[in-house]
């Protein structure tokens, strides 16, 4: 087992404020009222960080135990809950976290159906998360097999006699396929 959890950080200004002599601050808006959208809701940063860790999926065997969580300071939008869930689940990326519990006054998606994007109220929240992740022994795996070879592979895998065993026998038949 490997306790290594990488994070992929996608900072952005969410906030604006303006400094008024000589010592007043005043809040001008947050992220809805840019021009600009943060990062998280950048499609090209979005990809980037896709990207990113579809290539150290599949650089090798260690690299497929890392949990990989992508960190940001602003909410997601209704178009990406099923892209950030999916990726969730198919195990590509652990999950989108919020480092920022309050990024506006109005309304936002604290976290998705499936969690594949959560916004981090404490500090308590993201050392459990990281403490979860890291403790399980997860592995990555991705194929586009026949439909003939995955059965042929779970005929195989059936007769080990643990579920240790046939996971790992699986992991390593869906590896050597040519």
């Amino acid at each position: 087992m490997i306790n290594a959890l990488l994070f992929e950080i996608k900072m952005s200004i969410v906030s604006n404020y303006k400094f008024i002599m000589p010592n007043k601050i005043e809040f001008i808006g947050d992220y809805k009222q840019h021009k600009g959208n943060p990062s998280l809701l950048r499609s090209d940063s979005m990809l980037k960080a896709i990207g990113k860790s579809i290539n150290i999926r599949v650089s090798g065997h260690a690299s497929t135990k890392i949990p990989i969580v992508i960190l940001g300071n602003s909410p997601i939008t209704e178009s990406y809950i099923k892209k950030v869930d999916f990726l969730k689940t198919s195990g590509v990326i652990q999950g989108f976290w919020s480092l920022n519990p309050k990024p506006a006054e109005s309304d936002f998606i604290k976290v998705t159906p499936k969690k594949g994007f959560q916004t981090i109220e404490t500090t308590d929240m993201i050392f459990q998360l990281s403490k979860k992740l890291v403790k399980n022994d997860m592995n990555y795996f991705s194929s586009m097999i026949s439909k003939t070879d995955l059965g042929e592979i779970i005929s195989i895998v059936s007769k080990e006699t643990t579920n240790i065993a046939k996971a790992e026998k699986f992991l390593t038949l869906i590896r050597n396929l040519k």
